[in-house]
């Protein structure tokens, strides 16, 4: 008797127990588009959030914008080109960057930023002047410090050769040390510093310790910080790398060969 009602039980557990999974993958898949407008709305919430700061960069330079005046595209970083399939608005480069099929591994000697991994595509914003020729250029740049992944907003000029202006929006570095990255004064060092020499060589850089030694290089170069030697050699790398052949100089090079 006893094993006649067990053969019995053991459909009707499985039946049930595929019931409540059907119910409960129904309910996930009903929550989960509800809420897909929310998560994009976050994503852009974060992404002016962002934006605001690299305005006020801006208008530090005596160049105030609006976010609706700023172009916002994505490009194919291996290539330099546009992709207009893609909405910079919604595009999570991070997220990109960790996935196999849309990002690249970064052969050990070219990743100055310490990265590992970057998308295949990033977004950028460009502001035009009357004529319609790019005047300012706005690219994210990230890359390992101290203690944690350093993003900021990079400001190029139109002439795709001097830095505007460095804004850093993210970070975890040491407070009081490190992490006075973010501090007007250093980040003031950046504007109007050119980044390559005329004959297009990537120069730019952070000399380890404020008041070093000046070289060559010096008037492509920042002061470090001092004691906080670990952090401004990621801003070192950051700067290189972004720039640099696996970055954004395809793009830089496209630009230029466009307006000039």
């Amino acid at each position: 008797m006893s094993e006649a009602i067990a053969k019995d039980s053991t459909p009707r557990a499985l039946a049930v127990a595929l019931t409540v999974a059907f119910i409960c993958g129904l309910l996930v898949s009903v929550v989960a588009v509800q809420l897909r407008p929310i998560h994009k709305a976050n994503i852009e919430a974060e992404r002016i959030a962002q934006l605001e700061l690299v305005l006020a960069a801006l208008s530090d330079i005596g160049r105030a914008q609006s976010i609706e005046n700023l172009e916002a595209r994505i490009v194919v970083l291996a290539s330099g080109d546009f992709d207009d399939n893609l909405d910079p608005a919604t595009f999570d480069a991070e997220k990109a960057a960790a996935r196999p099929a849309t990002s690249v591994a970064i052969p050990a000697d070219l990743d100055l930023a310490g990265l590992k991994r970057r998308a295949l595509y990033a977004p950028v914003y460009l502001v035009r002047g009357s004529n319609q020729q790019v005047d300012l250029i706005i690219l994210p740049v990230s890359g390992r410090g101290y203690q944690s992944t350093l993003r900021a907003w990079l400001v190029m000029d139109g002439d795709t050769q001097t830095v505007r202006a460095l804004k850093f929006y993210q970070h975890g570095e040491t407070p009081g040390v490190g992490a006075r990255i973010e501090e007007p004064e250093w980040e003031a060092q950046w504007r109007d510093l050119r980044a390559f020499d005329d004959a297009g060589v990537l120069r730019i850089g952070v000399r380890l310790q404020a008041g070093g030694a000046l070289s060559d290089d010096a008037e492509y170069q920042v002061d470090g910080i001092s004691g906080a030697t670990r952090t401004t050699q990621g801003v070192d790398g950051m700067m290189r790398f972004w720039l640099g052949e696996f970055g954004f100089a395809k793009f830089l090079q496209r630009l230029r060969e466009e307006q000039f």
